[in-house]
């Protein structure tokens, strides 16, 4: 997945995404039962590529380094993460992640941080790489389990490259997911009603 931002302007954002993000406690060893493995999306689950097929990866234990533009790990811990990439033989891709923690109610303040996190992505690339024009859309909240949001990111360099990417973050009970999917471009190449149901099928994989 190609998102041209500089070395640099990824490291200024990993420190800023820090600071705006909520610290969320994490769950205290044994506090809450053994949740049910969550499953993933499959590569027919993507938006339709027009001209490739999707490829997915093997499910794989750890937070992935594609979603860190805009969504991280920093201040939050120990929780059980795993993730999926996509491919397709062309400049798109896309990522999987699920997050299981102790209850109900951190699940609720994790969805809550993460979109937090992709909401104010824009302003916080575009404040420490000033050579990047950055502009995030909602695209709204979609009825399904305790409920998921989808969002779209549109960069910009001063040499000309840019990137389109959508985010969702969804719930199911303790269980978090965000998945991103992204290419060249900008907003009218974001396949917005395929990714809504790709988010729909991702969260009610939660079970």
């Amino acid at each position: 997945m190609s998102m041209r931002i500089r070395t640099s302007a990824l490291t200024a954002l990993t420190v800023a995404a820090l600071a705006a993000g909520t610290v969320l406690t994490a769950p205290t060893a044994g506090a809450a039962p053994k949740a049910a493995v969550p499953k993933f999306l499959s590569a027919s689950q993507l938006p339709p590529h027009p001209t490739s097929s999707w490829t997915a990866g093997p499910v794989t234990e750890g937070f992935p380094e594609a979603l860190g533009l805009c969504v991280s790990t920093e201040g939050v811990l120990d929780y059980d993460y795993r993730h999926r990439e996509f491919r397709t033989d062309l400049d798109t891709g896309a990522v999987q992640l699920t997050v299981v923690t102790g209850t109900a109610a951190q699940a609720k303040a994790l969805a809550k941080h993460y979109d937090d996190l992709i909401r104010t992505c824009a302003g916080r690339i575009e404040k420490s790489s000033p050579d990047v024009e950055a502009e995030g859309r909602d695209y709204g909240k979609l009825p399904v389990e305790e409920g998921a949001r989808v969002r779209g990111l549109h960069t910009e360099t001063s040499s000309g490259a840019t990137d389109i990417a959508l985010l969702s973050v969804g719930r199911d009970g303790r269980t978090v997911t965000v998945v991103k999917w992204g290419q060249m471009g900008d907003f009218k190449n974001a396949p917005v009603t395929a990714f809504k149901k790709t988010t729909t099928a991702a969260v009610n994989k939660l079970h």
